[in-house]
């Protein structure tokens, strides 16, 4: 039998944008939107038009932009709010308007105080006036699985006899299990003698860490579209994961016997744009996007996929645009950290290999993980010792607010000591184009972090950053200790920048 297509309904512009610190101004939603033609969802929901101007005009820009997947728009089950969507979404190549009303008692009885009757009425006037702007036209019956099941075969057979061409079933508040859901969608299936007109889609939450499970069940009952989200945002605890049913479906091909459209390459950098627009992280441990997802530490681990990487990855890092890592800590065997050493350029002989393998346990004990720079630092310390790296002799700076920043700055260099000046236009900036001038070394910074790591206005203040520098793949961080701000700004930039240094000399 050919495998169907699920379509890829994503609202992370809508119900997404719902989740607390999510919301993203015009601009921002029309970036994200380029990157969701560029993964090549099926629909974009770009926003609820009715609910205020500025999404009426993120709906608006992105139908007026985007090109290539369906545009949607939410709207009540009323006239001002249909009309709302179909006036945004004029410019639309392809575009859906995409109506609710809710159904289960609790919403009946207590929210809406409607009759059931009254309700029905109201969905299929909603449909039959969304009809007159689009073709394409989809009901949602709000919290249909607390919904009483005979009454949605009800409501879904007068919708589609009306014109909707997609029925949605949420589970709204995450109530369901996918053994429940699965039945549910059956039973729709089987009880409904116009769904053949419709495709029945499937929108689910997260409230109890099912919605990709009850998503991935309504898929086998028969469903042929999902609605999910970027990273799973949404509201509460979230939707269901786009990435995560689009690599299931792409990896179990053969039990779910179904396919996507979605562009996988770019998921992870889809995941990235979204954690950047609204600064709201994934977890390390997420699957398929998470910073963990196709990292290694354990020694067994490692060595197997140093061996054949399917012993322990189900999934080709690359299918989602990503690579994989070996996670060096105190798990990690000798192979691993030789396959590491070796990416960062380093050859090592057995005996050499074997000395570092020693104080890399003893230094993977001390710390959760081991980075980068701190195998660098090994590397000095006992392979490559070094003592013509940069050490701050001396700092001073003048600032102001008439006064240009200036910096003098003082290292030494080994017996060396090499001293010069430079403005910016702040004191941490005049410090770190004093310390490149020296060095002769230039980098960009990715990241600058500061904090207080004792408490009082006398506090010790740490500064991080991540430097990235012309010719070297990765950023490389660095770390500086010092009462005054600027003095650890400036160790932070010069630890960087001797790390730069190590990295280039092993090229």
């Amino acid at each position: 039998m050919e495998n169907k297509k699920i379509i890829i309904f994503d609202t992370t512009l809508r119900d997404g944008e719902q989740s607390p610190g999510a919301s993203m101004n015009v601009e921002e939603k029309l970036i994200m939107a380029g990157q969701l033609r560029r993964l090549n969802v099926d629909v974009i929901e770009a926003g609820f038009a009715a609910s205020s101007p500025g999404d009426f005009e993120s709906v608006r820009r992105i139908a007026q932009k985007i090109r290539g997947p369906i545009i949607a728009s939410l709207a009540r089950a009323v006239k001002g709010d249909v009309e709302k969507a179909g006036e945004a979404l004029k410019p639309a190549e392809r575009r859906r308007i995409h109506t609710f009303i809710a159904t289960s008692p609790i919403h009946v009885e207590k929210k809406l105080r409607m009759t059931y009757d009254q309700v029905i009425e109201q969905a299929v006037d909603a449909v039959k006036l969304a009809r007159n702007y689009t073709d394409d036209v989809e009901f949602s019956p709000e919290d249909a699985t607390r919904s009483d099941r005979d009454y949605l075969c009800r409501i879904l057979e007068a919708v589609i006899k009306n014109g909707a061409t997609t029925v949605n079933i949420p589970d709204t508040v995450g109530y369901t299990t996918p053994q429940e859901y699965y039945e549910l969608i059956k039973y729709l299936i089987n009880n409904i003698p116009n769904i053949d007109k419709a495709v029945i889609s499937l929108h689910c939450h997260n409230d109890l860490g099912m919605a990709v499970a009850n998503s991935l069940s309504g898929i086998l009952a028969g469903a042929r579209q999902v609605e999910c989200t970027v990273n799973g945002i949404g509201e509460r605890a979230g939707n269901a994961s786009l990435e995560e049913i689009v690599m299931a479906i792409k990896t179990r091909k053969d039990f779910f016997k179904v396919y996507t459209d979605v562009n996988t390459k770019e998921i992870y950098r889809t995941s990235r744009l979204l954690t950047k627009l609204t600064g709201l992280m994934v977890q390390r441990n997420k699957a398929v996007v998470g910073e963990n997802a196709f990292a290694h530490e354990a020694g067994i681990h490692q060595d197997g996929i140093i061996k054949e990487r399917t012993t322990y990855e189900i999934m080709k890092p690359s299918d989602i645009g990503y690579e994989s890592r070996l996670v060096l800590g105190k798990h990690s065997g000798k192979r691993g950290l030789e396959k590491r050493l070796a990416e960062l350029g380093f050859k090592l002989s057995q005996e050499e290999l074997a000395r570092v393998f020693e104080k890399f346990k003893l230094l993977a004990d001390k710390k959760k993980e081991v980075y980068d720079e701190d195998i660098i630092a090994l590397m000095e310390e006992e392979v490559f010792p070094s003592p013509d790296v940069y050490s701050l002799e001396s700092l001073q700076v003048i600032s102001g607010t008439t006064t240009i920043p200036t910096a003098t700055v003082v290292l030494r260099k080994g017996e060396e000591r090499i001293k010069d000046a430079a403005s910016g236009n702040g004191p941490v900036e005049a410090v770190y184009e004093a310390l490149e001038r020296i060095t002769g070394l230039k980098g960009k910074l990715s990241s600058y972090r500061i904090k207080a790591v004792t408490e009082g206005k006398d506090a010790l203040g740490e500064v991080s950053v991540r430097v990235k520098f012309p010719g070297i793949e990765r950023d490389i961080s660095g770390r500086g200790i010092a009462v005054d701000i600027i003095e650890a700004s400036a160790k932070a930039y010069l630890n960087a920048l001797n790390k730069a240094l190590v990295y280039k000399r092993n090229e």
